[in-house]
């Protein structure tokens, strides 16, 4: 069973990841690891905003999840920290966020296809204010975030029409809850997805 942490930047999702490490052992945990993507972007010098080189680089996520989602099933239980319902999302609606309308969906049909057979059997959306988001971010000294505010301003509005209602997504609001709170909460939902799927 896969099961997929979702929600802005900085709402808790890796914290909530580790929290399972320390106290859900039975659960395998897939981290959203991209180095390797950005290092072969910037070595091919290729530019999101230019459709062409956009293309190439979502070709690369998208093969990328694949990947990530055949090593994932090879255990009875885990848990992505973003799934492939991230890379088709971003895949599809980060040109509008640009004010770009590019024909995506047919350019990458057959990587999209692919990354449709490795979606999760639930995914848990977590959300907060975007005060709370702004206050998570800046708490964090870990990480950039560059892309945080577009993220936040363009991205969320969609991806919360996307994934919100869907039948197979639950939504944590964590406006009132600390760390250990939502990773209680996070492994609850787990418990719960394990007994009931």
């Amino acid at each position: 069973m896969i099961l997929s942490l979702q929600g802005c930047m900085a709402v808790g999702k890796t914290t909530a990841v580790k929290y399972l490490q320390e106290h859900a052992p039975y659960i395998n945990i897939s981290y959203e690891i991209n180095s390797d993507i950005v290092e072969e972007v910037k070595r091919r010098q290729l530019d999101k905003n230019k459709y062409e080189d956009y293309l190439e680089i979502q070709k690369l996520w998208l093969r990328k999840e694949v990947v990530r989602w055949e090593k994932t099933i090879k255990f009875p239980c885990s848990v992505m920290d973003f799934g492939a319902e991230e890379i088709e999302f971003y895949t599809l609606n980060y040109p509008k966020t640009i004010g770009a309308d590019w024909e995506i969906e047919e350019a990458l049909a057959p990587e999209l296809a692919a990354v449709r057979k490795c979606m999760p059997a639930r995914i848990l959306f977590l959300d907060a204010s975007d005060d709370v988001l702004r206050r998570h971010k800046e708490n964090d000294a870990t990480r950039s975030r560059n892309f945080f505010e577009h993220h936040l301003q363009h991205l969320l509005p969609l991806k919360r029409d996307w994934f919100y209602g869907r039948d197979n997504v639950d939504i944590l609001r964590v406006d009132d809850l600390d760390r250990e709170e939502v990773g209680v909460r996070v492994k609850e939902w787990c418990d719960l997805c394990i007994k009931n799927l």
